[in-house]
């Protein structure tokens, strides 16, 4: 029992600093296998709703059980290299999830080269493993803008070591279609993250990380009109030349963690932000607004619309008296068209549709941890979005959605 504790109340520091781009270990090894099986329960205030905990309600459901994550992990370390393979099982299929390469000095971790496919290097919570995540999902702005967060690419990853061992700084170039389709022009996005760690600080108590990302892109353009933002919905631009014209898809991120273990019991606090701009397509009957902002990955077929977006997110996590429960609270933003309100949605001849509306989500539960494999989470997610002009976006939609979910990880 007390092996178990240990192991609970040392694992925030460990889940500190867990990267998915980055083998079990890098001590030289032979085949290791790890990996996670997350399976849930969801009921739905309403049947058939869009929904970020996990992907859409059938059209007559509003309750569900389904697999959410499952994961298998295979690795290898050598005094050269590294290899990692991972593919996810659900109820939907089998998918491949990481094949990378990584390359480094004989004696030195310091620079790592890496090929192949990866999550893509921008903030915190791209990176951070949904097996150490202590909320279910990541927020909506960073599904809809890197959804499945990987990419293929190659990478140059910088940690010294020593006393600058508290930097890493990494850039990749990768297709930016995502991570299960090929690349659908010549153009590379660059992404690019600078972060800070200093753990052990204030008599060991504190620990500390924060950083800043970028990337820059760009979408193809397959028409010869595209939408531009004039401050109350769009304007259209019209001209031959804009087929095979790619459009600028640039976001901007800084990210901060906190951890403070205090006599009650280890107190976790994790903020991000991301904005610029986002080429998307117009709402429709066959295309749901989430849907309509989310990056492609495949060739858009319809005109394409430039929004400059916003999102952020705010995560609380209280371990209660020291024990293997812990409370959490989360909020997080996503605002995918900055210039409109959203009372000025759906407004005649200003182009807005179910694309641009800002949704707001209010997180809370319980998580336990049963034993150093096992996990158990309560959680609630409350979804609210401003009425619009739009029909079925005249009021709040019922989208809230409650999950308990088991994990196991090995």
């Amino acid at each position: 029992m007390k092996q178990v504790l240990y192991v609970l109340l040392l694992c925030p520091v460990f889940m500190f600093a867990q990267s998915n781009n980055s083998p079990s270990t890098y001590d030289t090894h032979e085949i290791a296998i790890t990996g996670y099986l997350q399976t849930q329960y969801q009921r739905a205030q309403s049947a058939g709703i869009s929904s970020f905990s996990g992907g859409d309600f059938a059209e007559n459901s509003k309750d569900r059980f389904m697999i959410r994550r499952g994961r298998l992990k295979i690795d290898r370390a050598d005094k050269y290299s590294s290899i990692v393979f991972q593919i996810d099982a659900t109820q939907n299929g089998v998918q491949l999830m990481d094949a990378f390469i990584q390359l480094h000095q004989p004696d030195s971790k310091a620079l790592l080269f890496t090929a192949g496919l990866f999550n893509r290097p921008f903030g915190h919570s791209i990176v951070y493993s949904s097996g150490y995540r202590d909320f279910p999902e990541r927020a909506r702005v960073f599904q809809t803008l890197m959804p499945r967060e990987r990419d293929l690419g190659a990478m140059l990853t910088f940690r010294p070591e020593g006393k600058f061992d508290f930097l890493t700084a990494e850039v990749a170039v990768i297709n930016g279609s995502g991570h299960s389709s090929r690349d659908y022009d010549s153009k590379k996005d660059i992404v690019g993250n600078l972060g800070f760690k200093f753990d052990s600080l204030a008599y060991k108590k504190l620990h500390l990380g924060f950083g800043g990302s970028f990337y820059k892109g760009s979408v193809r353009s397959d028409t010869e009109s595209y939408f531009t933002s004039d401050g109350n919905g769009f304007v259209k631009n019209t001209s031959p030349d804009n087929i095979d014209w790619n459009a600028k898809r640039d976001y901007y991120g800084a990210n901060l963690q906190l951890q403070y273990d205090n006599t009650f019991g280890t107190t976790s606090f994790k903020a991000e932000y991301i904005g610029g701009t986002q080429p998307g397509i117009a709402s429709s009957a066959s295309i749901k607004g989430p849907t309509a902002s989310m990056s492609f990955s495949s060739q858009p077929d319809t005109d394409l619309y430039l929004r400059p977006f916003s999102g952020y997110y705010l995560w609380l996590t209280q371990q209660i008296a020291k024990s293997r429960f812990s409370a959490l609270l989360a909020y997080d933003s996503y605002d995918p068209n900055r210039d409109v309100t959203e009372t000025e949605i759906g407004a005649n001849n200003n182009n807005t549709t179910a694309a641009d509306i800002k949704f707001n989500t209010l997180g809370y539960g319980m998580a336990c941890l049963i034993n150093s494999r096992m996990k158990l989470t309560v959680y609630n997610e409350h979804v609210v979005n401003d009425p619009t002009q739009l029909t079925g976006y005249l009021e709040d939609l019922k989208d809230d959605v409650f999950t308990v979910r088991l994990q196991y990880r090995w």
